[in-house]
């Protein structure tokens, strides 16, 4: 059961921080509850902990106790809800306690998962998928655009719409970004291909060779000007593009006052074919020639 408290919030906590003024932000009180009756959160964004990180944070509780408050909803059977603080919640149980300081709020079901949620998205530690995920849910969930999740979870709407920009991108790429083997960085600078298949090549690439950002956003630039990341395939001729060999063509058919054809192959080799009618157009051109 939770006991109503206002100094037994871990050992040492008292000397540590001021708790007579704490903020719960809502209908809540700090109680100490027993971890056997504490349940995670089914929607709760994070995905993975990392044990290293619990077992430090365990020795760390055993020392010092539980200095920030985890916060909970009480259920109708008497049971508790983790809203924000699985993490400490998961190294107390290692570290032996029996119970933990809490905050216990009242809210209805509907807004156990979105304070979950918008409390768990300010974490520096949540990686970027998991952040968008989290948006996305948000979106999804309750209703809202861009702009008012801006609004709830205090970021910019240009931020969400990066975060969510992310889930576009192959399984491969946002397993990377989940697993930190590449950041945001490297994952916005990849959004500026549409090709999957060339997205996860510069993935690889990346992974391979441990590119930098800038070096990430040049691969791009070069792929969206010749159609590949590899400079010893870059077709050698500056009149490849079909926009140039247009502008070729309305050039030379000015110059001869006729309908020129201009074809170019990839080894620069080519042919120009300038029509005529009858002699009279060809005597023309001929005479044009000259005064070339």
């Amino acid at each position: 059961m939770a006991k109503q408290t206002g100094l037994g919030l871990g050992r040492g906590l008292g000397a540590l921080i001021d708790t007579e003024h704490i903020s719960t932000g809502g209908s809540s009180s700090i109680s100490e509850v027993e971890l056997a009756l504490i349940a995670p959160n089914p929607n709760q964004p994070r995905t993975f902990f990392d044990e290293e990180a619990l077992t430090e944070l365990s020795a760390s509780i055993r020392e010092l106790g539980v200095i920030s408050p985890i916060t909970l909803r009480k259920n109708e059977d008497g049971t508790y809800l983790i809203i924000a603080g699985e993490r400490r919640y998961r190294a107390s149980k290692l570290a032996g306690l029996t119970s933990i300081p809490a905050y216990v709020k009242t809210a209805a079901d509907e807004q156990v998962m979105e304070m979950a949620l918008i409390e768990n998205i300010q974490r520096e530690d949540l990686n970027a998928i998991e952040i968008a995920l989290t948006f996305y849910r948000l979106m999804e969930e309750y209703k809202l655009t861009q702009e008012r999740l801006s609004e709830r979870v205090g970021k910019k709407r240009t931020t969400i719409a990066n975060y969510l920009r992310l889930l576009r991108l192959p399984a491969e790429i946002q397993m990377g970004i989940k697993d930190r083997k590449i950041d945001m960085g490297h994952a916005r600078a990849i959004l500026g291909l549409n090709d999957p298949a060339a997205q996860l090549k510069l993935y690889e690439a990346i992974l391979k060779n441990d590119y930098s950002v800038r070096k990430v956003e040049e691969l791009v630039r070069y792929y969206s000007e010749n159609g590949t990341f590899d400079a010893k395939r870059k077709d050698a001729n500056p009149l490849k593009k079909l926009s140039e060999f247009g502008q070729i063509e309305t050039r030379l058919s000015q110059v001869f006052g006729t309908g020129v054809k201009f074809n170019c192959n990839a080894d620069g080799k080519g042919k120009i074919t300038i029509p005529f009618d009858n002699d009279e157009e060809l005597t023309r051109l001929m005479e044009l020639m000259d005064k070339i």
